[in-house]
Formats: structure tokens, C-alpha cells, sequence
């Protein structure tokens, strides 16, 4: 009698950090009794950040920041098992997600090379289910032999060479806690978007900057349904548009330069 053997799953979680001391143990506690292993890729963190890794147990490498998708690369890179589920610094599992993945790991399937769940936000206290912030499906389990994260700048994405399996489960993120906060990171993301554009020979022009706003403005909030979100879902609107403005006015300052 020939039998058949199942070998439980080993997964290494990796998460890349900078200054994340608000948001790192809730993290690195949704992981517990799955993770076999934690890296923390850390690229100068100047609070208790890697303290908080170290002491939740989690192996702290550091590095300069070079980019999202190289760092994430390098963080899959220093790890020992095959399975890398990597996540943010704000993001956690949820309860739904742990126990689907708990299940996968004992019985994993030997067809599938990737794993993708949506992402749930929390913006501004809210837990926000329209205009398009979800379900923001993300591949983030993954065989590390058959999977690269792609993008030099900004939305780094992973690339994957198989079968992709969904799971119902929700990953949680924990974005922006205020309004300040968002407008920072619209400031830091367009930054990086323009010169992402800029690289591939993309130009500005009047009509995406005045134009592109309104588009963005009405197919979150009305096609998208944000509106069904209250004003938490006007404001993510509204950021849209703003994210469009700032986009293609920078794209034409860098070109004008």
C-alpha cells in the first residue's frame, strides 16, 4: 500500500518597518501560533520599533530604505522557509483570515502558489466598505520561489507565476487615524507616483490636472458607492480627487524641470 504524505506548511511572516511603534505588536500578536518565523526588515526606525519586533520575537534586520518592493524583496530574501506571508506594519489578520490560514498550513495544497484575501479599512475609526477601498484583494501568501515584488516607486505589486487561491477572510488595516495624517501620506504617495510616471515617459497636461480630479471625485464617491459610507466616505472622495491634483500637477513640475 503506497501512502501519501502531507507536509504541514512552514511559513515565514515579513513585514518592513520605519518608525511603527503604534502599530507593530497589534501586527505581530495576529501572527502568533502561525508564523514559524518573523522578520522585520527595519530602515531606521527612530522609536521602539525594533524593541517591540525583539521582544514579540521577531528577528530585526536592518537596512536603508532603498524602495517598497525592493525592501519587501530582501525581507523574502532573508527568510528560511519556503512560504512568505508578508504584511504591513498597520495591517493584522483577522480571526476569519488566521483560522483559514491555520487550516492551510496543516493541509496546504500542492497546486497553489499564491494565496489572496481583501483588505479591510479602518479610516478615521471606521470600518469603510465602498468606493472602491473594498475588498482591495492582495496577494500577500506566497511561495517564495515563485513570486517577486515589482514597482520602483509606489503601488508595488506582487508578481507570481501559478495557480492563486482566494480566501474569504479579511486583512485588517489600520490606515489613516486622522485627517492630517491622510493629507501627509496623499504629500509622500503622489511624490512617489509622479516620478513613477515620469520614469515610464509619461507627461502632464491641463486636462488631466483639472479634469482628472472630477473623475476621480465622482467614481469613488457615486459609481464606486462611496456615499453609502457617510462622510468618512465624502472625505476618502475627496482625498481621491486631491491624490489625482497633486499626481499630474507634480508629474508637470518634475517634466518642467
Amino acid at each position: 500500500m503506497i501512502g501519501v504524505l502531507f507536509y504541514a506548511m512552514k511559513i515565514s511572516v515579513t513585514i518592513i518597518t520605519l518608525n511603527e511603534k503604534e502599530n507593530l505588536s497589534r501586527c505581530l500578536q495576529s501572527v502568533e501560533g502561525l508564523a514559524d518565523e518573523i522578520i522585520v526588515v527595519d530602515s531606521g526606525s527612530k522609536d521602539q520599533t525594533c524593541e517591540i519586533a525583539s521582544a514579540l520575537g521577531a528577528q530585526v534586520v536592518k537596512r536603508d530604505w532603498t524602495n517598497y518592493s525592493d525592501q519587501k524583496n530582501f525581507a523574502a530574501y532573508s527568510a528560511n522557509n519556503d512560504w512568505i506571508l508578508s504584511l504591513d506594519a498597520d495591517e493584522c489578520l483577522s480571526p476569519d483570515l488566521r483560522q483559514e490560514l491555520l487550516a492551510i498550513k496543516e493541509v496546504p495544497s500542492s497546486s497553489v502558489v499564491a494565496y489572496e484575501f481583501p483588505r479591510r479599512a479602518c479610516y478615521l475609526g471606521r470600518w469603510i466598505s465602498h468606493g472602491g477601498w473594498y475588498p482591495d484583494y492582495k496577494v500577500r501568501l506566497y511561495k517564495r520561489n515563485q513570486g517577486c515584488w515589482v514597482g520602483d516607486f509606489v503601488h508595488e505589486s506582487l508578481s507570481y507565476d501559478g495557480v492563486v487561491k482566494r480566501l474569504n477572510g479579511n486583512l485588517l488595516h489600520y490606515t489613516c487615524s486622522s485627517i492630517s495624517e491622510h493629507a501627509h501620506g496623499v504629500d509622500v504617495y503622489t511624490t512617489l507616483a509622479a516620478q513613477d510616471l515620469k520614469q515610464r515617459g509619461s507627461k502632464s497636461s491641463i486636462m488631466q490636472i483639472v479634469l482628472g480630479p472630477i473623475i476621480s471625485f465622482w467614481s469613488t464617491y457615486i459609481i464606486k458607492c462611496g456615499f453609502l459610507d457617510g462622510f468618512h466616505g465624502f472625505l476618502i472622495a475627496v482625498f481621491s480627487a486631491y491624490y489625482t491634483f497633486l499626481k499630474y500637477s507634480k508629474l508637470w513640475d518634475i517634466c518642467r524641470k
